[in-house]
């Protein structure tokens, strides 16, 4: 994992939240062209910023991190969905993902 990384994935979860990087920018509070220079190689954003992206996005930083995950705005949407379930159905659903995972 790199830069180059870094880069790729926020323009990825950007372009899945439907969000240009003006709009992004201007959102978190920077010059309209922020996020294009973290996109584009000439800046990177400091840790602090970092957070606060993956906030923006939706994603905690592992799931940012992880190469694996595909849908990591949905795979949070759907924690936060779970939180307050009761067991007997988050049992219903931890069968009904693994009967999906099994196709």
């Amino acid at each position: 994992m790199d830069l180059q990384y870094i880069r790729e994935r926020i323009s990825v979860l950007r372009t899945k939240k439907n969000v240009s990087e003006y709009r992004m920018s201007t959102d978190l509070g920077h010059s309209k062209s922020y996020i294009q220079s973290i996109s584009s190689g000439r800046s990177m954003p400091s840790l602090g910023e970092f957070l606060y992206i993956c906030e923006y996005l939706g994603v905690t930083p592992k799931e940012f991190f992880d190469e694996d995950m595909k849908e990591p705005q949905l795979v949070q949407r759907l924690c936060e969905l779970t939180r307050n379930m009761s067991e007997a159905d988050l049992n219903v659903l931890i069968s009904t993902a693994e009967r999906l995972n099994d196709k």
